[in-house]
């Protein structure tokens, strides 16, 4: 059975910065994509950025230059780095691998 944790989410002011953390247990995990996904109530869930086995990377056109998605495969773990915070970024964060979902993390930004 595949688990994920995130951790990392919080209060933060408008500029600021966040880093996310996906832990999974189970395995197989180099050689998938990893996905970060985001979610606000009433709203479809949004794909943030993927990174596939090999490192490659692709962003959401509103977080491109501003986040940063990394992998640790020896430590079965993804990152979201957030830079440049502005309210329109608040939301639950969940990452995503294969069919299986984190609980989610608040991110919420003052303005």
């Amino acid at each position: 059975q595949v688990q994920l944790v995130e951790s990392g989410g919080g209060l933060v002011q408008a500029g600021g910065s966040l880093r996310l953390s996906c832990v999974g247990s189970g395995t197989f995990f180099n050689i998938y994509p990893f996905n970060w996904y985001r979610q606000a109530p009433g709203k479809q869930r949004e794909l943030v950025a993927t990174v596939t086995s090999g490192g490659n990377k692709n962003y959401a056109d509103s977080v491109k230059g501003r986040f940063t998605i990394s992998r640790n495969n020896a430590k079965n773990t993804v990152y979201l780095q957030m830079n440049s915070l502005n309210p329109e970024d608040t939301d639950v964060y969940y990452c995503n691998f294969r069919s299986f979902w984190g609980q989610g993390t608040q991110v919420t930004v003052d303005p």
